[in-house]
C-alpha cells in the first residue's frame, strides 16, 4: 500500500486483489471456472460450445461485474482480466482463445472496448490465434457520446459493451454463424449511445484519487477509468442532469450523436459507476424513462444497477440502444451469466404505473362535519403554542439527535408541527376532545413518519377514547394520558429507564394521575409539577444507558447529552402549561 494513500478499500493487498476477486466470483458461481495460470474466467460447461461461435471479452479489472460476471450460457464464453484499469496481456487473451477453440467452438468472436491498450493486446492475440488456424473476428465497441469531435483514437467503449455481450451471446447460443453475429452487432452498434456523469473521482488500490473534483461539482462525459469529461458544472437535480445527458447524446451537431427520433423503441441501461445508492439510481431511472417518453420514444426495457463500474466512483452512465423486435427478442433471451439482471420481458412504456386508490375509510383529518364546543378555543391556543415551540426547538433537537441518532429528531417534530398548523388554518376545532386527538393521530402518522410519528399516533389514538364532549374533566384527561402512555410501552417495547421519550412522559403522567383526586382549583399545581417531572426526567437521560431506540446501538460513553425524544416531550408539556397559564 502506498505511503501516500491510507488503505480505504477492503482488500488483503494491492497485488492480490484482482486474483482474489476472480476467485471469489468463480467460487460463488457454479457455472464458472478459472483458467489455470491466467486471469481468465471460463464457462464450466465448455462442451456445450461445440460447433457454436464462442465469445470472448475482457479488459481491466475494477469494472466489476464486467466482464467476468457476464460469462455464461447465452452471453460470453470467457472473459480475460487485466490489472485494475489495465489492459489484459496478449498471452492470457491467446490462452483463452485457444481454450475455446480446443473445446470445439467453430469460431471465436472478440468483443473489445475502444481503448488503445485493449485494441493492441486483443488484436495481437487474434493474429497469433489465426496463425494457429483459429477462425477469429473482432468487434470494436465505441459508443461513447461525450465528444462532439472525437480525436483519431475515436469514441470510447463503455457500458454499451454489455448490450453487445447479450445480443451476440443470444445469437451464438442459437447457432448463428460468426458472420451473422458480426453483421447484427455492427448494425445495432450504430444505434447505441452512452454518456457518464460523476460526483466524485475513484482511486486505484494503493493510489491517490484519479482526479480532483470539488464537493458540489460534477463531471459530465468522463470515461470508466476516471479520464476527464467534457464539462464540469455544479450538481443539480437528477431530472436536470438526465435531461442534459440525453440532450447531449442526441445532439445532431455532434459526430458522436445517437440518432434517436420520436417513435423509436429503446432499451435503457442506468449504470451505477460504483457508489450511488440504490435510491438515487431509482430516481435517475424514473427521470430517464420520463425524459425519453416526453420525446416520443417508447422505453421497451430498463436495466438499473451496477453493470460496468469504475471502482467507487459516485456516478452513473446512461446507455440507450435503439431496438427493433428482433433485437428485443435477443435481449430477452435467457442467460445463466450471474451478473445479468432478472428483467421482465414486458414493455416499460404504456403500462399501469400507479395502482387504483386504496380502499380505506375516510381519514379523521378530512372530516369537515365537526362542530365547535366550549373547549375549542382553549385547545386551539394550546396546539398553536405547541407547534410554534417545536419549530423554535427544531435545531436544538436535531443537535441532540446527532449525538446518538441520525440527526433528524427536530426535523421530524417540525414536520408534525407544520402539518398541524396547516390543518388548523382550514378547520374548526371539534368540541369533542377525543375527535381532536384522532385528527392529530392521523396527521402525525402521515406527516411525521418514522418511529416518532408512530409512537405519537399510538399515544393519541389510545388516549382519544377517554375524553369525550361529556367527559373532559381533569380526571378524564389524566386517564387519557395514562392510556396513551401504556400503548406506547406495549407496542414500542420500551420502559422508563431505557433512555427514550418515556423517561419524560411516564413521571409526568404519574403526577397527572393525582388529578383524579385533586380538590377544585388544584389542577394547575399538579400540571406544573408534572411539567417539572418531565423536564427532570429528560435531563436525567444524560446518565442512562440506552436500551431501546436507535441510541441503544451506540457505545454508552459516546451518548452524553439528554435524549432528544424525552426533551421533545418535556417541551410539549411545557408549551401546554404556558398556554393554559396565559388563558387563566
Amino acid at each position: 500500500m502506498s505511503q501516500m494513500e491510507p488503505q480505504r478499500k477492503l482488500i488483503n493487498s494491492v497485488d492480490s486483489c484482482v486474483d482474489e476477486a476472480l476467485c471469489g466470483l468463480v467460487r460463488s458461481s457454479r457455472g464458472l471456472s478459472l483458467l489455470q495460470g491466467h486471469r481468465v474466467v471460463l464457462r464450466s460447461d465448455l462442451d456445450n460450445l461445440r460447433g457454436k461461435v464462442a465469445l470472448l471479452s475482457g479488459g481491466g479489472s475494477g469494472h466489476e461485474p464486467a466482464h467476468g460476471g457476464y460469462v455464461g450460457a447465452g452471453m460470453l464464453s470467457a472473459a480475460v482480466a487485466g490489472g485494475v484499469f489495465a489492459s489484459p496481456p496478449p498471452a492470457s487473451i491467446l490462452a483463452a482463445i485457444l481454450s475455446l477453440h480446443r473445446a470445439g467452438a467453430s469460431a471465436v468472436l472478440l468483443i473489445v472496448k475502444n481503448y488503445t491498450g485493449d485494441r493492441l493486446n486483443f488484436g495481437l492475440a487474434a493474429e497469433q490465434a489465426r496463425n494457429r488456424g483459429v477462425a477469429v473476428d473482432m468487434v470494436i465497441v465505441a459508443e461513447d457520446c461525450a465528444f462532439e469531435r472525437p480525436s483519431k483514437a475515436g469514441r470510447r467503449g463503455l457500458c454499451g459493451t454489455v448490450f453487445v455481450h447479450k445480443l451476440a451471446g443470444a445469437m451464438a447460443e442459437d447457432g448463428s454463424s460468426l458472420d451473422q453475429i458480426v453483421a447484427k452487432v455492427t448494425a445495432v452498434l450504430k444505434g447505441i449511445g452512452t454518456l457518464g456523469v460523476s460526483l466524485s473521482p475513484c482511486s486505484v488500490p494503493g493510489c491517490l484519487p484519479s482526479f480532483d473534483l470539488p464537493a458540489g461539482d460534477m463531471e459530465l462525459g468522463l470515461g470508466i477509468h476516471g479520464e476527464p469529461g467534457i464539462k464540469r458544472s455544479k450538481v443539480t437535480t437528477a431530472d436536470e442532469v438526465v435531461k442534459t445527458m440525453i440532450g447531449h447524446m442526441t445532439n445532431p451537431d455532434s459526430q458522436s450523436c445517437l440518432p434517436l427520433k420520436s417513435g423509436d423503441s429503446v432499451v435503457v441501461c442506468v449504470n451505477n459507476l460504483g457508489a450511488l445508492s440504490c435510491l438515487e439510481m431509482a430516481v435517475v431511472s424514473r427521470a430517464a424513462i420520463i425524459c425519453l417518453e416526453n420525446r416520443g420514444v417508447t422505453v421497451a426495457r430498463v436495466m438499473c444497477g451496477s453493470f460496468m463500474t469504475s471502482l467507487e466512483m459516485a456516478g452513473m452512465s446512461l446507455t440507450v440502444m435503439i431496438a427493433d423486435d428482433q433485437t428485443l427478442t435477443l435481449f430477452d433471451a435467457k442467460t445463466s451469466a450471474p451478473a445479468w439482471p432478472n428483467l421482465s420481458g414486458a414493455c416499460v412504456s404504456g403500462g399501469r404505473h400507479v395502482a387504483a386508490a386504496p380502499a380505506t375509510g375516510a381519514r379523521p383529518q378530512d372530516d369537515d362535519t365537526h362542530s365547535e364546543g366550549p373547549l375549542s378555543r382553549v385547545m386551539r391556543d394550546v396546539l398553536e403554542r405547541i407547534c410554534s415551540t417545536l419549530l423554535e426547538k427544531q435545531e436544538e433537537l436535531n443537535s441532540l439527535d446527532r449525538a446518538a441518532g441520525d440527526g433528524d429528531c427536530g426535523n421530524t417534530h417540525a414536520q408534525g408541527a407544520r402539518a398541524i398548523q396547516e390543518w388548523l388554518q382550514g378547520h374548526v376545532i371539534p368540541g369533542c376532545p377525543g375527535k381532536l386527538l384522532s385528527v392529530l393521530a392521523g396527521l402525525v402518522q402521515e406527516k411525521m413518519g418514522g418511529s416518532s410519528g408512530a409512537l405519537y399516533s399510538l399515544f393519541l389514538t389510545a388516549a382519544a377514547g377517554h375524553v369525550t364532549e361529556g367527559r373532559s374533566n381533569a380526571a378524564a384527561w389524566a386517564a387519557a394520558m395514562h392510556a396513551g402512555t401504556q400503548a406506547m410501552r406495549r407496542y414500542g417495547g420500551a420502559d422508563p429507564g431505557d433512555r427514550t421519550m418515556l423517561d419524560a412522559l411516564c413521571p409526568a403522567v404519574e403526577e397527572l394521575l393525582k388529578l383524579t383526586t385533586a380538590p377544585p382549583g388544584g389542577e394547575m399545581v399538579i400540571l406544573q409539577a408534572a411539567v417539572q417531572k418531565a423536564a427532570s426526567g429528560a435531563e436525567a437521560t444524560r446518565d442512562l444507558t440506552a436500551r431501546a431506540g436507535r441510541a441503544s446501538y451506540i457505545a454508552a460513553e459516546r451518548v452524553t447529552l439528554p435524549d432528544p425524544g424525552a426533551v421533545a416531550v418535556a417541551t410539549i408539556l411545557r408549551a401546554v402549561l404556558d398556554s393554559l397559564e396565559v388563558q387563566k
